[in-house]
């Protein structure tokens, strides 16, 4: 089935394409977003909201509304290095409104994006539609085929925006070029039940051998246990029993609360990877997202960085679109704008991986906190600094009036 024109098809329905598709539609240009489900229901996603993204709901006047959705407030970050509890990052200072990191499900950040989004004429979700290949007229991309309940679509577009995540399906069609960066471990993320005296405190543990990361989410703990890169096998083959005494070890609760992860389903992977494009387009196609740079989860800024690739593209691209004008200038520009905080980013995580993450996995006694977070302790005021780059990230983007106003 052939769908008419459209200024803009976006692949992919996660934070970084149903924003940008929002914007657009907001601005006037029309815009279709496809999204391979039925529906955001996924657990284990990037539920960290940080103050940029939730500046940018202020500037669009969402900000109220966006905040009677389910969350916790985390002000400050802290953990434990060996037995010694550090404080790491305080937002309290931030100039921004929203002074904090709302933890929030992210399908319902994602289904408050798409409702609000639904209220422009010019905006279509396609639900359980997945694109599958690119449409192409010489080098210039045209539009997309997708798959859906109905059949194959068509859709023909002026621009086609891969939004599709670190496993871009469009990314490998374009053939755009893949720098890696490496990343020495992976993640299993599970749930613990919440008890009555537990520290509603979202925490990093660092012992020896072990980083165990604790989210509280009100009625259960979200919990990622960092393994070296691929020894998940070797972790089964020593049973679950012996996850769960290496989970209790870690943690500050009973070994009986493990008996949460019932079976090996309950812990699932996250193979960690730290890649980026070097070149986000090519005439007619842009990638935005994971699909143009897979985050490590350190400090869980990946969906605020796809958040802010959004804002930065449709501030960019939508007075070209609904002109018709839309080029490769343009689509380098968004990669121009970007590249230097995707780059600045990913240099600190792979910092943190080399230099923190890696090491503690070896170790085999209690690590000591390092220089720089006694200091932090002994000087509270430099607990703003991480909590600066975390909470703003390096370059924050602000939505053009335009966009807000409806008038590109």
């Amino acid at each position: 089935m052939a769908i008419p024109k459209t200024q803009c098809c976006v692949a992919g329905g996660g934070p970084a394409g149903l924003m940008l598709g929002y914007l657009l539609a907001r601005a006037g240009v029309d815009v279709i977003v496809l999204e391979k489900h039925a529906d955001f229901l996924r657990d284990f996603r990037g539920d960290t909201v940080h103050p940029s993204t939730l500046e940018i709901m202020v500037e669009l006047g969402l900000i109220d509304r966006f905040l009677k959705l389910p969350h916790q407030k985390v002000h400050k970050l802290g953990g434990m290095v060996g037995v010694t509890p550090v404080a790491i990052a305080d937002f309290t200072h931030l100039p921004v409104r929203e002074r904090y990191i709302a933890m929030m499900p992210q399908w319902d950040f994602l289904n408050f994006i798409a409702s609000e989004a639904s209220k422009y004429p010019t905006f279509k979700l396609l639900m359980s539609t997945e694109a599958t290949d690119l449409i192409t007229e010489g080098a210039t991309v045209a539009g997309v085929t997708a798959k859906s309940p109905d059949g194959p679509k068509t859709i023909h577009a002026d621009l086609v925006v891969a939004a599709d995540g670190r496993n871009s399906v469009l990314r490998e069609r374009a053939g755009l070029a893949i720098e890696d960066l490496g990343a020495p471990m992976d993640a299993l993320w599970f749930r613990l039940p919440v008890k009555p005296g537990d520290l509603a405190e979202t925490m990093g543990r660092f012992g020896a051998g072990y980083i165990l990361a604790m989210l509280f989410r009100g009625d259960y703990w979200q919990c990622a246990y960092v393994i070296p890169k691929g020894s998940l096998d070797g972790l089964k083959a020593r049973g679950l029993d012996g996850f769960r005494d290496a989970v209790a070890a870690a943690s500050p609760f009973e070994r009986e609360r493990t008996a949460a992860i019932a079976s090996w389903d309950d812990a699932k992977l996250l193979t960690v990877r730290v890649d980026r494009l070097k070149t986000w387009y090519r005439p007619g196609f842009l990638c935005i997202g994971d699909a143009a740079h897979a985050m490590s989860p350190i400090g869980g800024v990946g969906v605020n960085l796809a958040v802010q690739d959004a804002v930065a593209a449709a501030n960019i691209l939508a007075m070209p679109l609904k002109a018709g004008t839309v080029d490769v200038g343009d689509l380098k520009a968004v990669q121009t704008r970007r590249m230097f905080p995707t780059r600045v980013t990913q240099a600190i995580q792979v910092a943190a991986q080399n230099n923190i993450i890696g090491p503690t996995l070896g170790l085999r006694e209690q690590p000591k906190p390092p220089l720089a977070l006694r200091l932090m302790q002994r000087f509270p005021i430099l607990q703003r600094i991480p909590a600066r780059v975390l909470g703003l990230g390096v370059r924050r983007e602000h939505v053009a009036e335009f966009v807000r106003d409806g008038k590109g």
